[in-house]
């Protein structure tokens, strides 16, 4: 059974913000002929511009009474129910109709077929495969052009036509439908999709040998991939040639899934992965404060410090970061390391440093800048975890940090009593240290607010 649909919009692209349907139309065909139809406007709840109203001819006074979406959701719902979506080029009425459903909560699939598709497949060579030249094509007279009702019959009617092309096709009179329409990158696609949950984790491409090719993590993994697939970038395509199979792990909550995902990423180094590759962190810039009371910055080897205030890949990084923190906090270079310290710094001749290095700026105004600099880059407790929502009901998930430095995730029932320090390491799994999984979690803390729970008291 196949449900033919048409819809008219105010709008170019399934967005909210450019367009919504204005009329629907569906017939109902059971392989043979039309057996049931439903057509109405809609009230778009937005105003309809004069260019749109051009072209179908429908107004803002003509939806004005008419129903909202969410009054037909169910009609529609009824009548696609368990049927193929037909439509002429079908991403465009397919991707209305369900971002409509998402509109209202609700996550609408069907299985779909383009006429559009078909039609290159079945009637190879023509110049245009709009839906007015094979009307044109094939003499369809089409009573409405750009009405949901008039394209709806007129694709019915093409639809009709192709059946009968193909009963005598000599390479696709024997193959199903399925199997004309699905390239290999749409079997891919969907074996791929109905793999994926629409929960929060971390998910793996695989390449046909099982090697892991990208690595990405989302609240909504199902989501995440389609937009994989919709994507127009030159290497995601490369990437969709090679995609064969798909892993994924539930983590339940977004940190959790941020943390994984760049802990695999750093294991794995898949190939399309551009970011979180390097997991050797060389060098840190610290801070300390200096006899005279003044707050400094240094950049050392990570291994040599134990004061570290972020790491990075190497010293030019930690260098471009502190230059960079310089000019944002009007700090000293002489109390940066980068110059002989005591000694009046360019900057100040140039009225980019207060003179700290010159004795023109008192050490607690100096101070109170290089503290707001500490401080966006270090927790407010040195030791804590996170409690927050895990995989099902019931469960909880926790990320526990201690001497500043994250050490593990971990999954317990709510029930669980946690009374002591070993109670909560019983429950994490020890992570690889990286130190910008730091980065996550205090940018994470910032956007979230999240309660710390203090672990302070189970140190004594």
């Amino acid at each position: 059974m196949f449900a033919i649909i048409d819809i008219e919009t105010c709008g170019g692209k399934f967005d909210f913000r450019r367009g919504r349907i204005i009329e629907i139309t569906i017939l109902i065909h059971d392989g043979l002929s039309v057996i049931d139809e439903f057509t109405t406007l809609i009230n778009p709840e937005c105003y309809i511009s004069p260019y749109f109203t051009n072209i179908s001819g429908i107004t803002n006074a003509m939806v004005e009474d008419a129903p909202k979406f969410f009054e037909v959701a169910k009609k529609i719902l009824e009548m696609t129910e368990n049927k193929i979506f037909v439509a002429h080029n079908v991403g465009f009425d397919y991707g209305f109709v369900k971002e409509e459903f998402a509109s209202l909560g609700f996550s609408y699939k069907r299985d779909t077929l383009c006429t559009v598709r078909l039609s290159r497949k079945l009637v190879p060579g023509l110049k245009s495969y709009s839906l007015g030249h094979l009307c044109d094509y094939y003499q369809i007279h089409n009573e409405a052009r750009h009405r949901s009702r008039g394209d709806a019959v007129a694709t019915a009617q093409l639809f009709d036509i192709l059946m009968q092309v193909k009963s005598t096709h000599p390479q696709y009179k024997t193959k199903g439908l399925d199997d004309l329409m699905v390239r290999k990158i749409d079997k891919i696609k969907q074996y791929i999709l109905d793999k994926l949950p629409e929960a929060c984790g971390v998910y793996y491409f695989l390449n046909e040998q099982q090697e892991i090719i990208y690595i990405g993590k989302s609240s909504n993994m199902y989501n995440r991939a389609m937009s994989h697939f919709n994507s127009k970038e030159q290497k995601g395509k490369k990437m969709l040639h090679e995609l064969h199979n798909v892993d994924f792990v539930r983590t339940g909550n977004e940190l959790i899934a941020l943390l994984l995902e760049n802990e695999e990423i750093k294991k794995h180094k898949p190939k399309f992965n551009r970011m979180r590759k390097a997991d050797e962190f060389t060098h840190c810039v610290e801070w300390e404060k200096n006899k005279a009371g003044i707050i400094c910055f240094h950049i050392v080897p990570v291994a040599s410090s134990d004061r570290a205030m972020l790491a990075f890949n190497g010293y030019a990084q930690a260098r471009n970061f502190l230059e960079s923190m310089i000019d944002e906090y009007c700090l000293c270079m002489s109390y940066c390391g980068l110059l002989q310290e005591n000694a009046v710094c360019f900057h100040h001749q140039i009225k980019r440093c207060n003179g700290i290095c010159a004795g023109e700026e008192d050490i607690d105004s100096y101070n109170k800048r290089a503290a707001s600099l500490i401080k966006k880059h270090s927790y407010t407790d040195p030791h804590f975890a996170i409690i927050t929502a895990g995989r099902s009901q019931g469960e909880k998930a926790m990320i526990v940090v201690l001497n500043n430095k994250f050490v593990g995730t971990g999954y317990f029932d709510e029930y669980t009593q946690l009374n002591s320090l070993d109670d909560f390491m019983d429950v994490i799994n020890k992570a690889d240290y990286y130190p910008d999984n730091d980065v996550l979690i205090r940018s994470w803390i910032k956007s979230n607010q999240p309660k710390l729970l203090s672990l302070k008291p189970l140190l004594r």
